[in-house]
């Protein structure tokens, strides 16, 4: 993930480091969407997309991965 986000400009790099920290207290926010045939979760943040899991029993969000929505299904 770490490789992802910093392929992203400076202001794109911020505006997804902040929605993935606004995860930890609502781990599905307005505007989330569950996937199909999984158990994770979708953000937009402007054409990117955050995938994550979260995990109730230890209180984890694990960010699976972050790119452009032409990219970040395959």
């Amino acid at each position: 993930m770490r490789k992802e986000l910093s392929s992203l400009s400076r202001e794109m790099h911020r505006r997804v480091l902040q929605a993935i920290l606004s995860l930890a207290q609502d781990p599905c926010p307005p505007g989330c969407k569950l996937l199909r045939g999984e158990r994770r979760f979708r953000i937009r943040v402007g054409d990117y997309r955050v995938l994550y899991e979260v995990r109730h029993e230890v209180l984890l969000i694990l960010v699976i991965r972050v790119g452009h929505r032409r990219e970040v299904y395959r």
